[in-house]
């Protein structure tokens, strides 16, 4: 395991392992840095910087007890019903991943601002890195300066022309991304200035992500305006600024609140974990005698928490978490009582 003296070798290791998949497919992919862009070495430095650290980090937390435990129990309610589980994998992906349904439940604002926020990073990911990499370019065809070929690691593609409609989507497609982050961006904004519960629970990082999405959209769209309507005025200067902020951002990525986009995959085993155990038999309340939840969650949580420092034994035998919530809070209240010298 990690200490806060030294690295993880297991996660260096397979960091840097990485690194060196990032760097062969971008020699690869451009045709031996043929078609790749050297004005943007900066991005590639900046990727390399973000697919270590988010390795590095994903590995040291899938060695933590408690995810540990959630990813051998999802695996084995996996492996118990495979032929099942694969069939509503699909559905899974779709709800937990994708649609993210869990949010809509919740709030159907915050589930419209995470969609915004999800599909605008998606897109521009889906340009940017492939530029950056070198495996994604574009070439005019023969004489005509307004007709382009895609070319995907050196093999021709698709042809457009840069004035229709698939042409304008093609060059603006990291404008239409930026528009749709910073509509995200403005509408958890407005929640966490303006809800109370939201407030009550900020913290500094969830402005600080909110602050590196807008800024790298706005320097973005910037670009447009310069090359747009300005003549190319200022363009040199806010390109410069639009790579430091994606550049910060890529190296901030392991460590704020954006590396849950990593960790969400692990949602799919918590489903088949939670479903397994509504299909297993009932834990009973040591107190009331009634059924709270599953025997495998609580013999599973009464091995783990030891292992973070969480001790609930009770003397004389017996473990505080065989108790449910409603007789937890009945021997907090009475706990209280005793304290204060009852009521009267």
């Amino acid at each position: 395991m990690a200490t806060n003296r030294s690295m993880d070798p297991r996660a260096l290791t397979w960091g840097l392992v990485g690194v060196a998949v990032v760097v062969a497919i971008t020699f690869l992919g451009s045709g031996q840095l043929a078609w790749f862009d050297a004005a943007l070495v900066g991005y590639l430095f900046g990727t390399v910087f973000a697919v270590f650290g988010v390795i590095y980090r994903y590995i040291v937390w899938t060695r933590r007890p408690p995810t540990a435990m959630l990813n051998r129990r999802g695996w084995d309610a996996f492996r118990s019903s495979k032929a099942r589980n694969i069939a509503a994998l699909p559905s899974l992906v779709g709800t937990q991943l994708i649609a993210q349904t869990f949010i809509y439940r919740r709030s159907k604002a915050r589930w419209l601002a995470h969609q915004l926020v999800f599909w605008g990073c998606i897109l521009a990911a889906m340009i940017t890195f492939p530029l950056t990499l070198g495996l994604l370019h574009f070439e005019s065809v023969g004489q005509d300066a307004d007709r382009y070929k895609v070319f995907v690691s050196g093999l021709p593609t698709m042809a457009f022309d840069a004035g229709s409609i698939i042409g304008w989507i093609i060059f603006h497609g990291l404008d239409i991304a930026a528009v749709l982050v910073l509509g995200g961006v403005f509408m958890f904004l407005r929640r966490r200035l303006n809800d109370p519960g939201a407030l009550a629970v900020e913290r500094g990082g969830d402005f600080l992500v909110l602050a590196g999405l807008f800024a790298v959209s706005v320097t973005g769209l910037f670009l447009t305006v310069s090359s747009m309507w300005l003549h190319g005025q200022f363009y040199s200067a806010l390109n410069t600024l639009h790579a430091l902020t994606v550049i910060l951002g890529l190296m901030y990525l392991p460590f704020g609140k954006l590396f849950h986009i990593f960790q969400r995959p692990g949602n799919l085993g918590v489903a088949y974990y939670r479903q397994a155990n509504e299909e297993g038999p009932a834990a009973v309340c040591r107190r009331c005698g009634e059924g709270f939840a599953s025997v495998r969650q609580i013999a599973d949580l009464q091995e783990v928490l030891p292992q973070v420092g969480f001790d609930y034994g009770i003397d004389g035998g017996g473990n505080y978490q065989d108790t449910c919530p409603k007789c937890r809070r009945a021997s907090v209240t009475l706990a209280q009582v005793a304290r204060v010298g009852g009521f009267g």
